[in-house]
């Protein structure tokens, strides 16, 4: 089975180069991030006329999330509430065995805000929301855009950048709770080192080629799914395209499923 995670930054914006991308690599199911968009104006039609079936939960111009897939799903799960409100962050289905939980993790702005502390406590409801849900020894994926750059090879120059959003030990901390539930970080059981990036800023020239980038959209499995993981890769080519998304594709492909 192939799993694959993208922010697109805008799904009617990138609609064209994820069909593209769907039609070129095949995956059984896709996670995207930050579709800013109503449902109502979503593009499952186009979606749908290229042979894939879609979920969605968004809202215009700002988070969204989708799932399309080859084939529909069982179950369906949209939402996770925090303070009250579904800031249409959290997507999940089950196709046959194995669920999928997509997540567009809050961003958090500016360290020591309102919107910092409501991102560290995003995580706490996310890590709550697997424990009621699921057990680790269930066949479970979990992926998206953490908006977060775990240890020192996730980004160039931790030095700089330590103690800033996505760089912050409150955020390290936050996600090693979640983590600790039971998962495993697919990319980095191939993968080691620094150098491996998903999202690369527009605000910095020449950040790709320069490979100034970030690694903050993961794929995670539970043990079942960890242990029959046999590749997990960062597409860095829609990156390079007219454009792009900041970020860019993370596959992972499972036996079993």
């Amino acid at each position: 089975m192939r799993l694959a995670t993208y922010n697109a930054n805008s799904i009617r914006v990138r609609l064209p180069s994820v069909l593209d991308w769907l039609a070129a690599n095949q995956p059984d199911v896709l996670g995207i991030q930050e579709t800013k968009v109503d449902d109502p104006e979503f593009p499952a039609d186009a979606f749908r006329d290229a042979g894939w079936h879609v979920e969605f939960h968004g809202q215009k111009a700002r988070n969204g999330v989708a799932l399309v897939s080859k084939s529909a799903p069982d179950e369906l799960v949209k939402g996770l509430a925090l303070d009250g409100e579904d800031d249409r962050r959290l997507i999940a289905a089950r196709y046959g065995d194995l669920w999928v939980v997509n997540t567009y993790v809050p961003n958090g702005t500016q360290v020591g805000s309102d919107k910092f502390e409501y991102k560290l406590r995003w995580f706490d409801a996310l890590r709550s929301f697997f424990e009621s849900r699921f057990s680790p020894d269930q066949p479970v994926v979990w992926m998206g855009d953490v908006n977060v750059a775990p240890t020192p090879d996730d980004v160039f120059d931790s030095e700089k950048h330590l103690g800033g959003i996505g760089h912050h030990p409150a955020e390290f901390e936050a996600l090693a709770k979640v983590v600790g539930w039971g998962w495993t970080d697919l990319f980095r059981k191939f993968h080691q080192g620094p150098g491996h990036y998903t999202f690369w800023e527009f605000v910095i020239r020449g950040s790709v080629s320069k490979n100034l980038g970030w690694r903050i959209d993961h794929i995670y499995g539970t043990r079942p799914v960890a242990e029959r993981c046999v590749d997990c890769r960062i597409d860095k080519a829609p990156r390079l395209q007219e454009r792009p998304s900041d970020h860019t594709y993370v596959v992972a492909d499972v036996e079993g499923f």
